[in-house]
């Protein structure tokens, strides 16, 4: 008898020593014992919340929700800790369970600045309240947009329910194409599971740039690549990989990518240098949004 062949444990939740696993992996577990559960909705609270490999402070993180993203909470544990998955890209991972909230959640507004704050108060000397990021969710707050030495304030709830008040400015419309935009996060600090411009990791980038855009991507270089069409020669705006990398191509050789080794995002050219010499050795292929 064959065995099933389970889907991507990244983005389907099943626990073996716990036997308990999701609904939909329902058909691929056989042997008594197991418990199905059904995900609950939440979202992330006000602050980044971290997702870990492992329920424990110490385990790697494996990527972030931003404050107010919609969440799929499947299970706790006895120690304070969820296992959820992020909705936008069904991204699984541990959080701790004082960082989600249940819904409901109406969320109106989009941040669009890279990096912003929530005030306690429509002034820039007030208290801030939250640390906000391009793609973090907030709900309209009651009351009039307030004007304070010509800047727009805008009263705002946060996720969990705090009230705030953001400048207008950080909700506007992006006015920037996608390689400007990419371009507008170089010197971001590296950070493993980052998805922010708080800190990033390599996926995290890209996703992060072709998201804006509307191009959906998976959260991993690996997965990236099977989902974008292979292609041989680059164009700006294209995604290089390289054995557990991404980058986004800026034109010519230029490649733009968080990177471990500056610890920040920078520009490589490939094959100049002894970075860009390592990366066009390690080159595995290029890929593009086709769809």
């Amino acid at each position: 008898m064959t065995t099933p062949t389970l889907p991507d444990a990244r983005t389907h939740a099943s626990d073996p020593h716990m036997k308990i696993a999701e609904d939909a992996l329902r058909p691929h577990l056989t042997g008594p014992g197991w418990r199905f559960v059904t995900p609950t909705l939440a979202h992330a609270g006000a602050a980044r919340l971290s997702l870990r490999a492992h329920p424990e402070p110490d385990a790697a993180q494996v990527t972030e929700a931003l404050p107010g993203e919609a969440l799929d909470l499947l299970w706790e544990n006895a120690g304070g800790w969820a296992y959820v998955r992020t909705a936008h890209d069904r991204y699984l991972g541990w959080a701790r369970a004082d960082g989600l909230h249940a819904r409901p959640w109406q969320p109106d507004l989009t941040v669009t600045a890279r990096r912003a704050h929530a005030y306690a108060g429509p002034k820039i000397s007030q208290p801030i309240r939250a640390e906000l990021a391009f793609g973090a969710r907030l709900a309209r707050g009651s009351g009039e947009i307030v004007t304070e030495n010509h800047r727009r304030w805008v009263p705002v709830i946060l996720p969990g329910g705090t009230d705030a008040w953001v400048q207008e400015v950080i909700l506007a419309p992006l006015d920037s194409d996608l390689l400007t935009f990419a371009q507008g996060f170089l010197d971001t600090p590296y950070m493993w599971g980052g998805r922010s411009a708080w800190g990033l990791d390599c996926s995290g980038l890209t996703q992060l740039v072709y998201g804006a855009f509307g191009r959906p991507l998976p959260r991993d270089a690996d997965q990236q690549q099977a989902f974008l069409t292979p292609v041989t020669d680059a164009q700006p705006g294209d995604l290089a990989f390289f054995p557990g990398h991404v980058g986004l191509m800026l034109g010519g050789r230029r490649l733009l990518h968080a990177n471990a080794t500056h610890m920040r995002v920078t520009v490589e050219t490939l094959g100049e240098g002894e970075y860009g010499t390592r990366l066009q050795s390690d080159l595995s292929g290029f890929g593009r949004w086709t769809q």
